[in-house]
C-alpha cells in the first residue's frame, strides 16, 4: 500500500452496527477539508477514526520476522498451555484487550462487550483515558465494566501529560477508584498531541512525576505510548523511577498521526508523520534487554502469529486494540469469537515450533527476512 497522500471521506466510517457515534461530532462540519466545531466530541471522532482502515500503518513490521519450524514438535497440542500471570493472577492467554474508549454516548456499550468477552477468556482489559470524566464528571458510566468483568484485571488510563496541566495523585486515584482498577495505565503521546487541535504539549519533567506518582498509588503503575513506541532508553528512565510495566505500543498499528489530522483538516501533516515511531518489534527488544521489566508488546498485532513473534522477541504479554474495536460495536460474542481466533493461531504457532508453555515460546528461533527494497 502506497505510503503517499490519501484520498478521504467526506466522513469516517462508523460501524456496521450502527452503534458508534456518527462520524463527525456534534454540531461539526466540513468546509474545504476542515473541521471546524464550537463543541467537538473527540472520543466519538476518534472511535469513526480508528475504524477507518485507512488510519492504520502502512507497514507490516511483524512479517519481517519468521520462526524456525519443526517438523517434528515432539508435542501433543492437547498439552500447550497459553496461560500467564498478570498483576499477581493467572491469565488465560499473553493478552491484553488494550485501552480504547470511555467519555462518549456509545462507548459504554463498546467497553462493555470488551468487558464481558475479557471476563469470559480470562483476560485483562483496559479503558480510554478517563480525564474528561473527572474534569467535568460527564459520561462516568461508560467507563464503569466491573460489574462486567468481576475476576480479571481491569487498568484504569490517563494521559501522562495531564501531569503538567493540574493532576496529581488525587486525580490518579479517583481514576483507579472509579472503576475499581488494578492499575493506572500512563500513555506518552507527544505526537498525538502535537497534531491534535486541542493538544496539549508540554511533556517536561513527565518522568520523575510519573515515578512519585508510582511511589504513592496504590496499584502498580504501567506507562505505555499509543502507537510511537518506547525507547531503551525511557525504559530504563522508567525502571530508575519505580516503574517496573512498560507497554511498547510501537509503530505498525493505527496511526494517531493520520486520525488527528484528520481532524484538523491537515492531511499532509498526517502523511508526513504516519510512519512516525520505533516498529513494535524493535521496541519490544530493546525494552527486553532490561533486567525485572515486564513487558507488554503492543502496536499493530493483528493475529495470534503476531502474538507469537511478540513473545518470542522478548514481551510477556501482548496487547490489541484495532482487531476487537470492531467487533466490539456488534456483541460480547463477536469479541469472544476474535479472541478465540488468536488464542487458536498462536496455539498453532506454539505447536509448530514445539513450544509447551509461554516460557518455552520465548526462547525460541525467530529469524529476520531483509526488508523489501525502499521499505
Amino acid at each position: 500500500m502506497s505510503g503517499g497522500p490519501r484520498p478521504w471521506l467526506d466522513t469516517a466510517s462508523a460501524a456496521a452496527s450502527g452503534t458508534t457515534p456518527s462520524a463527525g461530532a456534534a454540531g461539526a462540519t466540513e468546509t474545504a477539508g476542515a473541521t471546524t466545531s464550537t463543541e467537538r466530541d473527540r472520543k466519538a471522532e476518534h472511535i469513526d477514526l480508528a475504524l477507518d482502515r485507512r488510519t492504520q500503518a502502512d507497514h507490516r513490521y511483524f512479517d519481517e520476522w519468521v520462526f524456525e519450524h519443526q517438523a517434528a514438535p515432539e508435542l501433543d497440542r492437547a498439552e500447550i498451555d497459553t496461560s500467564v500471570e498478570f498483576l499477581g493472577r493467572k491469565i488465560g492467554a499473553p493478552l491484553l484487550v488494550s485501552c480504547m474508549t470511555g467519555g462518549t454516548e456509545g462507548a459504554y456499550r463498546i467497553n462493555t462487550n470488551l468487558a464481558l468477552a475479557a471476563e469470559a477468556r480470562n483476560l485483562p482489559v483496559g479503558v480510554g483515558s478517563q480525564r474528561k470524566t473527572l474534569e467535568d464528571g460527564s459520561h462516568r458510566e461508560t467507563f464503569q465494566i466491573r460489574e462486567a468483568a468481576p475476576t480479571v484485571p481491569l487498568l484504569a488510563n490517563l494521559g501522562a501529560v495531564q501531569l503538567n496541566y493540574g493532576f496529581g495523585i488525587e486525580e490518579c486515584r479517583a481514576a483507579v477508584e472509579m472503576i475499581s482498577a488494578d492499575a493506572l495505565v500512563f500513555h506518552l503521546n507527544p505526537l498525538q498531541e502535537a497534531i491534535q487541535p486541542e493538544g496539549q504539549t508540554d511533556f517536561s519533567g513527565l518522568i520523575e512525576k510519573m515515578g512519585a506518582i508510582a511511589a504513592e498509588l496504590e496499584v502498580p503503575v504501567i506507562v505505555k505510548e499509543v502507537g510511537s513506541g518506547i525507547s531503551g532508553d525511557l525504559a530504563r528512565a522508567l525502571v530508575a523511577v519505580g516503574i517496573g510495566i512498560i507497554d511498547t505500543a510501537g509503530q505498525g498499528g493505527t496511526s494517531w498521526a493520520r486520525i488527528e489530522a484528520r481532524r484538523a483538516g491537515d492531511l499532509e501533516i498526517g502523511e508526513l508523520f504516519a510512519d512516525w515511531g520505533i516498529p513494535t518489534p524493535d521496541s519490544i527488544r530493546a525494552v527486553a534487554d532490561i533486567p525485572g521489566v515486564t513487558v507488554i508488546g503492543s502496536g499493530g498485532l493483528r493475529n495470534g502469529l503476531d502474538v507469537a513473534k511478540a513473545i518470542a522477541l522478548g514481551a510477556d504479554l501482548t496487547g490489541m486494540a484495532y482487531p476487537f474495536l470492531e467487533a466490539a460495536t456488534e456483541a460480547p460474542e463477536s469479541v469472544v469469537a476474535r479472541i478465540d481466533r488468536i488464542v487458536q493461531e498462536l496455539e498453532i504457532v506454539m505447536l509448530c515450533v514445539g513450544a509447551r508453555t509461554i516460557e518455552d515460546l520465548k526462547r525460541t528461533t525467530l529469524y529476520r527476512r531483509p526488508r523489501p527494497w525502499g521499505r
